[in-house]
């Protein structure tokens, strides 16, 4: 349903360039305010068979339910409210059986994620346009004009960059824009048949803290599932990692796990073909300039806080809604990406720093003791309590209070 209050800024029509998580949620969120916007994708089709697992946590499912796809992304996710924290020898220290008030943080694979938000998406009218690989844009006098390289291209009031961690429309927006940062960690994921034995509660994450860290969950079929890093100083390229069979992958994480509780016994009991190859650890540092006349960053492109935060699709679908109501409450283009970039500039580098100090701990460059580690409940409750108000307008003089 659309918001009834207007274009306070004008725009009428959007060009949302990438089509993951960010893309059909701003989408949504873009014709709830009013607006409406096409989504344009460079793979051939929607995503199937991308990336690893994932959590959505509660702030990220509270921005789903904002442009009502909620209910479409909790029944495809496990729900894991628990959280226990240990060191490598199996000793715990600390447990959380998740706010009582909230929705358990969901986990699921991220391509299943995608299909859910984007078969919403498409059942609720949004047009998604699929290869459509984003070469460059350019400011016409009446909006913004995206160039594909299909030789085609399309037009709109604003063109809106939700194209991920290596964006294009981020360079296109300041070519001295800052590249990913490596955080000295490739990842890995996998399934273990172990079971029980592995002494997991279901319905709880286990986070694995020591010499090399590891995180693990029952899934729903029983089998364990876990992800896990493997220092490294220098990333391999994705054809460097794309050689290396499986099997030596597993050779060298079993040998750096060895006598981790459980990260020994899960390593064992996973297979070559169980074997998930992540890749380089990554987050994007400050980025300077977040718009440029008509054209503005979404989610990962802008703020991607590595997987160490357990927040990057969460804070993607937050900066959506809030562009949106900034879109729909302030009188130009400009003053809107004004607005959104100080709600969303603090909370997102703050949660991006603190990644970044862990991905330090997982790649050994730093100590980490046990007492260092805040309470779950303290680490937790400013993350999954954020809620963006979309009833609330959004005025330039409260911005920043």
């Amino acid at each position: 349903m659309n918001d009834n209050r207007g274009h306070g800024s004008g725009v009428r029509t959007a060009l949302v360039i990438g089509g993951g998580v960010a893309g059909p949620v701003m989408a949504l969120a873009l014709r709830k305010a009013g607006i409406e916007a096409t989504v344009y994708e460079a793979y051939p089709t929607a995503a199937d068979g991308v990336g690893a697992w994932l959590g959505l946590a509660p702030n990220g499912q509270a921005a789903l339910a904002t442009v009502g796809a909620d209910a479409a992304v909790q029944a495809v996710g496990q729900p894991v409210p628990g959280v226990v924290m240990a060191d490598g020898a199996g000793n715990r220290f600390a447990g959380f059986g998740g706010f009582p008030e909230l929705p358990a943080t969901l986990t699921l694979p991220r391509d299943r994620l995608f299909r859910a938000l984007t078969d919403h998406a498409v059942a609720a009218g949004i047009r998604f346009a699929y290869g459509k690989r984003l070469v460059t844009a350019e400011e016409t006098p009446d909006g913004v004009t995206a160039h594909f390289a299909d030789n085609t291209s399309a037009t709109a009031d604003i063109l809106i960059g939700a194209d991920g961690i290596r964006s294009t429309v981020r360079t296109v927006i300041d070519p001295h824009a800052p590249a990913p940062e490596y955080g000295g960690v490739l990842s890995f994921g996998g399934h273990a048949t172990v079971g029980s034995e592995a002494g997991a509660e279901p319905g709880t994450m286990y986070f694995a803290f020591g010499r090399a860290f590891m995180g693990y969950w029952q899934g729903p079929d029983g089998r364990m599932i876990w992800f896990a890093g493997l220092p490294a100083d220098t990333p391999p390229s994705p054809a460097d990692l794309a050689r290396i069979p499986h099997a030596e992958w597993l050779s060298r994480l079993r040998e750096l796990y060895a006598g981790h509780v459980p990260g020994e016994r899960l390593l064992r009991h996973t297979g070559p073909d169980e074997l998930m190859v992540v890749g380089p650890m990554e987050r994007m540092p400050s980025v300077p300039h977040w718009y440029r006349g008509r054209m503005v960053l979404v989610g990962d492109s802008v703020h991607a806080p590595s997987s160490s935060s357990g927040q990057g699709a969460s804070l993607a679908m937050e900066s959506a809604v809030e562009l949106a109501r900034c879109l729909r409450d302030l009188p130009t283009p400009a003053e809107a990406f004004a607005a959104y970039e100080a709600l969303r500039r603090p909370r997102v580098e703050a949660i991006g720093l603190d990644a970044a100090a862990v991905n330090k701990v997982k790649a050994g460059k730093t100590e980490a003791p046990v007492p260092a580690f805040p309470t779950p409940e303290d680490m937790f409750r400013p993350l999954h309590f954020h809620r963006i108000e979309w009833e609330e307008k959004v005025s330039v003089g409260r911005v920043g209070r």
